[in-house]
């Protein structure tokens, strides 16, 4: 998701920087790709700087933002990650002793190749989100604002990602359940009367297996986010809990649906 966000930065005449220090070969590939132009220390990056997007796996959000905090980094910070409104707000507490100032963001959609789209929706201050919308302006990355309160963005990603990725393990159980007893075929058909069942797609229970090590952890914050609203958390634990059951299976490409199910069931 990265890669291809700066890549549509890029395209609309933006120059993004990287620092390759310390990164995969398979990361390099995608930062040329991207067109991004390297800088040899993370110093250097902060330094030039206008604008730094952080987009990472959830639980290293906080992570970037005390490096990049310990730069004492003086632009616009933009915290793009699915993590809970109080964890952005710790972000924007730390990173905003010496940036000029920090947004809340949040990346909804498949990353924007092969002519997909997704939206990076903003909020915090004003004069801060107006530097960051023009850096996509006419690519497949859209940039509403919901408004001026860190915490917004991150608030509709969790609510969202709470359904949607859920909804997708639901799923895989209950197709592997059925199948377990030999009537997966009759589950389908009575799935596929219903719009937009994502009983039917089986083709994502592997795809849903390969992302688990990414989404388990935002089934946590969106856990967290769930209780500081006053609201039962315990559905989104047990779902976080079974795609611990798949962090073995990262980003294989070539993950079978039944090797997936069958990971489930070896896990007990």
């Amino acid at each position: 998701m990265g890669a291809a966000v700066a890549a549509c930065a890029v395209s609309a005449g933006t120059r993004v920087l990287w620092c390759p220090a310390g990164r995969s070969a398979a990361t390099v590939r995608r930062a040329e790709q991207a067109g991004l132009e390297p800088v040899t220390e993370l110093g250097e990056l902060f330094q030039r700087a206008q604008i730094v997007l952080s987009l990472c796996p959830p639980a290293a959000a906080e992570d970037v933002a005390r490096e990049v905090a310990g730069y004492r980094f003086t632009g616009v910070y933009v915290e793009g990650n699915a993590i809970s409104p109080d964890r952005v707000q710790r972000i924007a507490d730390l990173v905003g002793r010496s940036a000029r100032a920090v947004v809340d963001g949040s990346v909804i959609g498949s990353p924007p190749v092969g002519g997909k789209h997704t939206r990076l929706f903003l909020s915090g201050p004003s004069t801060a989100t107006a530097l960051v919308t023009p850096l996509f302006s006419g690519t497949p990355v859209s940039t509403p604002v919901l408004g001026e309160e860190i915490g917004q963005a991150s608030a509709l990603k969790v609510s969202y990602t709470a359904y949607q990725k859920a909804s997708r393990v639901l799923a895989a159980l209950s197709y592997g359940l059925a199948r377990h007893h030999g009537v997966d075929q009759a589950l389908l058909d009575v799935a596929g009367k219903r719009i937009g069942s994502y009983l039917v797609e089986t083709d994502y229970i592997a795809k849903t297996a390969a992302r688990a090590w990414r989404w388990a952890p935002e089934m946590e914050e969106a856990a967290d986010t769930l209780r500081a609203a006053g609201l039962p958390d315990e559905v989104l634990r047990a779902v976080a809990s079974t795609l611990q059951r798949w962090t073995d299976t990262k980003d294989l490409d070539d993950l079978s649906m039944e090797t997936a199910l069958d990971l489930l069931r070896r896990s007990e």
